[in-house]
Parts: structure tokens; C-alpha cells; sequence
């Protein structure tokens, strides 16, 4: 095996991350140009030698979610004529993946096309991490490999030693990874039931489940407004809830979203760097548990055509909509 057989680059996404998963196994990252042209076109040129290696490319499809979808779909044209051997798309978090299907006329499915954009511009695998909708690995004639964030948050979550713990889904969607939750911390299980009255806002019609005097953690796949989850908290609080912790891999946290959790009454709020969070956090009640060692993990495997099935060990494995 030559010295750059496995070669990890990125984009301008989560550079972070991508130096992280390299450091957690024992490689350096790529280096990469990874620029605009005057006109705001996309200007890519890999400086490490390729040819013949198996390259990696980390980078979530966050926002900006175009421009980030674009450098990766790039990146991977780029590497592919530079004649890698096998391309893997290491993406933490996987954009447009609530457009998984038609729910009314004349829209479009847009996970669908981003599998279709990511197979043509050359990837040969694709490592996501809890996509919204499992179902998308469907969409993908390319082998899939679909981590779970929940060991690496179940394992914080027992850290706290949390006391009659009910683990709580915001919504009937997320039910399933909740019960999973619970049953992996050891934990009962409640759920607030909700209407979407549109994008941005819900309505809560009433909790299944006992959570007077419990500690709850909400758990959910991801934060983007924080409009749901939010709300879920103060509903279990006013259903007499003692301490209640939001628990999510994806930190979206569009618009005002941090100030809706910095005013939630909620102890902690715990979150995954799969998307980058530096500069929107400043209150001490958030948490971020690194995911960089569970894709370092994974990527290790994949190189060296071994299984991950063992990364799903102790994890929730029943996800959105399974």
C-alpha cells in the first residue's frame, strides 16, 4: 500500500470536522484549493497526488446548503479525473433530505436528485449519518453506509446518570428513534403529538405518555428552527416534567433557532458537530458530542473493506419513519 492510498480532503463545509476524523485516524488531510472565481464560480484543485487511491470527501451539504452541495459535487468530478480509484462521499449531514417524496402535486423530489447529481458527478459510496428519511438509501444505486449518531450521544446521555428517565419523541415521525432511545439508556417512553400547520410553525394537541415528576430527554434527528422541539419542552414542562434535555444529531439552527432553545426551559441542550455550530453558541447549556471518531471509524473500515455492521452495536437503531 502506497503512503496515499487513503487520501481525506474537504471543502469549505466543516474543515474542522474533516481535520478531526483525519486525527482520529492517524492521517493527514488532503490539501485542497478550494476558492471562488470572480463571477462566484466554484474553483477546485486537489495538490495531493490521487491517482490510484481510495479518496474520501468530507463534507456536509449544510448551509450554505447550494454552495456546499456544489464544491462537493466538484470535488468529486475532480477526483475522479484525476483518476482516483474509489470515491466515497462522507456526508455528516445529508442535505434536502425532507423532500423525500411527493405529498401534494407538482413538487419535486429533490433526495432523489441529489442521488442522482452525486452517482453522475462519479462517487462510488456514499457515509451519511441519520438521514431524515431512511428510505433515501433507496434512491442511491450505490452502496450507502448509514451510521447512527446514538452511540456516541447515548454515551453522553449515561454519563449524566440521568433518574427516572423518560425519553420523549417531539413529533409521531421521530417515535421510533425515541423508542429506540429508551430502550438503550433504559428509559421509558413518552411522545407529544403535534400538527404542522406549516414550515416554520406547529401546533401540540396533547403527550402520550406519564412524565409528572420524570427527567425527559427529547430526542429528535435534527434542529432547524427550533419551533417544534421548543415547544414539545414547554408542553412536557407544563405536563409537570422536572428537568427535560433536547437531544439531536443535525444542529441546522436556522434563523433565530439559538435563541429559541437559549430561552427554552430546558437543563441541556445536546448536539453532534456534524454541522458547524462555531460562532452561533455561546450559553453554557449546550453540549456538542464529536462525531469525528465514529466517521474516522467507519472510513477505516470502508478503506480496508471491512464491515461497519459492528458501529451499530448499542446503538437506536429504529429511525425517522423505519
Amino acid at each position: 500500500m502506497k503512503p496515499n492510498d487513503l487520501v481525506v480532503i474537504t471543502g469549505n463545509a466543516h474543515p474542522r470536522l474533516a481535520r478531526a476524523v483525519t486525527d482520529s485516524i492517524g492521517i493527514e488531510l488532503g490539501e485542497v484549493r478550494c476558492g471562488r472565481f470572480p463571477d462566484g464560480e466554484i474553483e477546485v484543485k486537489v495538490l495531493c497526488d490521487v491517482r490510484g487511491s481510495d479518496c474520501f470527501v468530507v463534507q456536509p451539504t449544510c448551509h450554505p446548503v447550494n454552495d456546499n452541495l456544489m464544491e462537493l459535487l466538484v470535488l468529486i468530478d475532480c477526483l475522479k479525473r484525476a483518476s482516483a480509484r474509489r470515491i466515497t462521499a462522507v456526508i455528516p449531514y445529508f442535505g434536502y433530505a425532507r423532500q423525500d417524496r411527493k405529498d401534494e402535486g407538482r413538487v419535486p423530489i429533490t433526495a432523489k436528485l441529489v442521488a442522482n447529481l452525486l452517482e453522475r458527478a462519479g462517487a462510488h459510496r456514499v457515509l451519511t449519518l441519520d438521514l431524515h428519511a431512511p428510505q433515501i438509501q433507496g434512491f442511491f444505486d450505490i452502496p450507502v453506509d448509514h451510521l447512527y449518531a446514538s452511540p456516541v450521544l447515548g454515551t453522553y446521555l449515561r454519563q449524566l446518570q440521568i433518574e427516572n428517565l423518560v425519553v420523549a419523541s417531539p413529533d409521531v415521525g421521530g417515535s421510533k428513534m425515541a423508542w429506540s432511545y429508551a430502550k438503550l439508556l433504559g428509559g421509558r417512553f413518552a411522545m407529544v403529538e403535534k400538527r404542522r400547520v406549516s414550515a416554520e410553525e406547529t401546533q401540540v394537541q396533547f403527550v402520550i405518555g406519564d412524565v409528572k415528576g420524570c427527567n425527559v430527554v427529547l430526542v429528535d434527528d435534527m434542529i432547524s428552527t427550533g419551533g417544534s422541539i421548543v415547544e414539545a419542552a414547554c408542553v412536557l414542562k407544563d405536563k409537570g416534567a422536572n428537568e427535560v434535555y433536547i437531544c439531536a444529531t443535525h444542529p441546522v439552527l436556522a434563523g433565530n433557532a439559538v435563541a429559541k432553545l437559549c430561552e427554552a426551559p430546558v437543563k441541556q441542550v445536546i448536539l453532534t458537530d456534524s454541522i458547524p455550530t462555531e460562532g452561533k453558541i455561546q450559553d453554557p447549556r449546550f453540549h456538542i458530542c464529536s462525531v469525528a471518531p465514529l466517521l474516522g471509524e467507519a472510513i477505516r473500515r470502508i478503506h480496508r473493506h471491512e464491515s461497519i455492521s459492528s458501529l451499530f452495536r448499542g446503538s437506536a437503531r429504529g429511525m425517522r419513519g423505519v
